[in-house]
């Protein structure tokens, strides 16, 4: 008996060699990748992603087998691991980026969230900032808090600060990813499960504790997962994608070079046109109109701190 009519499908879930490829009738069955589908070049070690629009065939037994997987609007990767040069490509075709941090336990630090949004720059895929577990904030900590945001709406991202426990800023939350497909990633530990689950509770994620000895988040997802929910907001019910991922430990910056890199900064982007050399890496050189910024306060030093890190990183 031969094999059906091709169909297609949206890759919500990969384990391995199967992939879960979800239906537009809500349908969902398990894939192989076809035997001898080209990689497409050899630096990224996951040929198909969560996110992926793929063609397939189903078999005589209910599984299927992926014949194509469609041209990628966008796709975020990371380094398979810190000395290797292949990448995995975590999610693809994504609306919006959320990064999830806290001030709490664990703090997040500046480095971390601004590698993940140059990344996001880089791969034209909008980005938000979404601070959790403000219920475990002190004075100090709000203090902190209100700093952060206000250097992060300034260099052009929105901000929400959430809990889970209070409720507070979910419903704001709701609206902005209404109907998209959203990527939630951050440090284990920030919350990210229990935030989906306040998001739409009947997902019931599993959410982990604290490690004792480091108090960091123990992961508690173990693979990236779209998990499709309707989310009914004040304008009508929509269909939205949230990307699950397994909290990230360090984020790899890679096929950067730094001569692009400024770019991937809003708020140093603005001011490149008036730097004296077009190459300039806002360093050493004359007449920088990005030093001249973070020195009238119009930059955050902070940020362009983690500008010279993630410099010197690629330059290594």
């Amino acid at each position: 008996m031969q094999p059906q009519t091709m169909k297609e499908g949206l890759v919500i879930r990969t384990t391995g060699s199967w992939y879960r490829v979800l239906e537009t009738d809500g349908v969902q069955h398990d894939c192989r990748l076809r035997g001898n589908y080209r990689l497409r070049g050899n630096k990224q070690t996951n040929p198909v992603a969560v996110g992926d629009r793929v063609h397939y065939e189903l078999q005589d037994d209910g599984t299927g087998v992926i014949h194509e997987v469609e041209d990628r609007r966008n796709y975020i990767v990371r380094k398979s691991t810190k000395l290797s040069k292949q990448t995995h490509v975590i999610a693809s075709n994504i609306d919006l980026l959320c990064v999830v941090a806290t001030m709490g336990l664990p703090r997040t630090s500046t480095g971390f969230i601004d590698r993940l949004l140059v990344t996001a720059e880089a791969y034209h895929i909008p980005a938000c900032l979404v601070f959790n577990k403000v219920d475990l904030y002190d004075e100090e900590l709000w203090a902190v808090q209100h700093e952060l945001s206000d250097l992060y709406r300034t260099a052009g991202y929105p901000v929400l600060e959430t809990s889970t426990l209070t409720g507070l800023g979910i419903g704001a939350l709701r609206e902005a990813i209404a109907g998209k497909t959203v990527l939630f990633s951050g440090h284990s530990g920030v919350g990210k499960s229990a935030l989906l689950n306040a998001l739409s509770p009947g997902l019931n994620l599993r959410v982990g504790d604290l490690s004792d000895w480091s108090l960091k988040g123990k992961h508690t997802t173990t693979f990236a997962e779209i998990h499709p929910i309707p989310l009914t907001t004040h304008h009508s019910p929509l269909t939205t994608y949230l990307i699950d991922t397994p909290g990230i430990k360090e984020f790899g910056m890679v096929d950067f070079n730094e001569q692009e890199l400024s770019h991937f900064f809003p708020e140093m982007r603005a001011v490149l046109p008036e730097c004296y050399f077009s190459n300039c890496t806002h360093r050493h050189e004359p007449r920088c109109a990005v030093k001249a910024a973070v020195e009238e306060g119009r930059i955050s030093a902070e940020r362009y701190q983690n500008y010279l890190n993630i410099l010197l990183g690629i330059e290594e």
